[in-house]
């Protein structure tokens, strides 16, 4: 006897058990992989900068301290505002060269009170990091989310000798 069946009709189906398998397996790695992404974006380390309360505190201790102030503008809901918190703040390097020439204060965007900073740099979303004099005028600008070297590259514009082999 021939085997008259054509070549696509003698493959088989996979069983219903392994497609069932293989679904809820890819499902529960989708949602591992969901949860660790999302950790990962809300995920901020603490840091040792010493950061100021306020504008108005941090336009004090500049006036007094004759040191340039960094504004970051930043959200609780801002993505790149975290990871930024996280690549650029928490790292050692950062926190000595702001600690030692720098008045940072950080502002949310969110806030009502902090309104007039907003207008007074026209400041619309975050993040936004601004270098300013101790008066309050704007010396360096950068908008959206930055890198460790990024950063230190835009500190060190406004002092080149402090930062070398950076």
């Amino acid at each position: 006897m021939q085997d008259t069946q054509a070549p696509a009709e003698r493959t088989s189906q996979p069983s219903p058990t392994i497609v069932l398998w293989l679904w809820r397996w890819f499902w529960r790695v989708t949602l591992v992989v969901s949860l660790a992404y999302a950790w990962y974006c809300f995920y901020v380390p603490s840091n040792s900068i010493a950061w100021a309360n306020n504008y108005t505190s941090a336009q004090q201790q500049a006036a007094q301290s004759g040191k340039p102030i960094i504004l970051y503008f930043t959200g609780k809901w801002c993505v790149p505002c975290r990871i930024m918190k996280r690549k650029v703040w928490a790292d050692e390097q950062v926190t000595a060269s702001v600690n030692a020439q720098f008045i940072p204060v950080a502002i949310d965007v969110d806030n009502p009170d902090d309104a007039a900073v907003l207008a007074r740099y026209n400041v619309v979303g975050p993040p936004v990091t601004i270098i300013t004099d101790p008066q309050g005028n704007a010396l360096q600008w950068r908008e959206g989310g930055m890198g460790k070297a990024d950063f230190l590259e835009l500190l060190g514009k406004l002092n080149p000798s402090a930062h070398k082999g950076l």
